[in-house]
């Protein structure tokens, strides 16, 4: 477009919007005013305290045990059952276990589990690789299972391209950061299972196979470690954007081929209770899930002493903590008559 076509725009706003657009050298920004204004999309916990929504690395050794632990990771989050201390929350997994066949996957989910059924874990043993169209076989995938909250990728390598730079910086950036960003798009986790290098390191994440790209790009990582391969006991260290570090240690039961929590080594550090938030939490419940008012009724139902303003940045930077801890969702929008502000509780799927 060219400057002369905006002249049929009555609204200067909307003209400076379209001229902004149309300048290559146009640097989309937001002021700190804007950025507390606005409401981003929570993110969610799949396990709390373990394993957010994004992408993230799960590395280990060869034949250490990644993939019994991811299929332990998957049943239980499609189970709904607690992974040690750690709270799940239930919802469709999607397992590429794409260095397996269906014969090996059948045998050993049946050691693991038994006899179970289980309608939420899905597996394949083929895919796309990541510029041939995964992205478009796991969109349909969520799109008929709307509750997906795990995509497990074993391993990141079947699924990368061949190509002469493949480890370079750049390439490896570039791989997590398109898996990233569908990961952020749908609000899932995506688990990418990985290798280390032989060469040991003073940081253990050092020794992911690769550059460091690859973490770089992600939200984080989980790594697996043995000190002999044919020992029982592992440890598992957790780094990541939206959880605390954490170093746990493991032993694998080996008649039923699951990994055991024995210890954890840090005690997890809890954000104090947000007063404001509790308050909420007294007004919206199973008897009364929905409420929709101003800010300033808000204020008055609340009993507050706070600006409407103050009130709805608080509430906007919380957001997060309004879904994942109250279940609570939060909207709030601008009307004719000011902010509107709506609150909805969000039903529990039935165990």
């Amino acid at each position: 477009m060219l400057e002369k076509d905006f002249d049929n725009f009555d609204n200067d706003a909307i003209k400076k919007y379209f001229m902004q657009m149309n300048n290559p050298y146009y640097l989309p920004t937001k002021s700190m005013t804007n950025l507390y204004d606005e409401v981003y999309q929570p993110k969610t916990p799949v396990i709390e305290n373990f394993l957010y929504s994004g992408t993230y690395l799960f590395v280990g050794a060869p034949k250490v045990g990644k993939s019994f632990f991811m299929a332990q990771l998957a049943y239980h989050i499609s189970s709904g059952l607690d992974l040690w201390n750690y709270k799940v929350n239930k919802g469709t997994v999607l397992y590429l276990a794409l260095e397996d066949d269906y014969a090996r996957l059948q045998h050993r989910l049946y050691t693991m589990f038994g006899e179970c059924d289980n309608e939420k874990f899905y597996l394949a043993t083929h895919s796309n690789q990541l510029n041939d169209g995964l992205d478009k076989q796991l969109e349909y995938f969520i799109e008929n299972h709307n509750d997906t909250k795990l995509i497990i990728i074993d391993t990141l390598q079947k699924i990368r391209e061949i190509s002469g730079d493949k480890y370079s910086y750049a390439n490896d950036y570039d791989i997590v950061s398109k898996l990233k960003k569908f990961s952020d798009s749908k609000n899932i986790c995506l688990l990418l299972v990985h290798h280390t290098r032989k060469q040991q390191s003073d940081d253990c994440f050092e020794t992911i196979s690769g550059t460091n790209g690859l973490l770089g790009a992600a939200d984080g990582a989980f790594l697996l470690q043995k000190e002999k391969r044919t020992a029982s006991k592992a440890i598992l260290d957790v780094v990541g954007r939206d959880q605390q570090d954490q170093r746990l240690y493991l032993e694998f039961n080996r008649e039923h081929c699951i990994w055991e929590l024995i210890k954890t080594e840090n005690e997890l550090w809890k954000l104090p209770a947000d007063p404001l938030l509790e308050s909420v939490s007294k007004i919206v419940n199973a008897e009364n899930p929905e409420w929709t008012g101003t800010a300033t009724e808000l204020i008055s139902k609340l009993g507050l002493d706070i600006s409407p303003n103050s009130l709805t940045r608080h509430l906007n930077v919380n957001a997060d903590r309004l879904f994942n801890e109250y279940q609570i969702s939060y909207k709030n929008t601008r009307t004719h008559t000011g902010r509107q502000v709506t609150f909805r509780l969000i039903a529990k799927e039935p165990d």
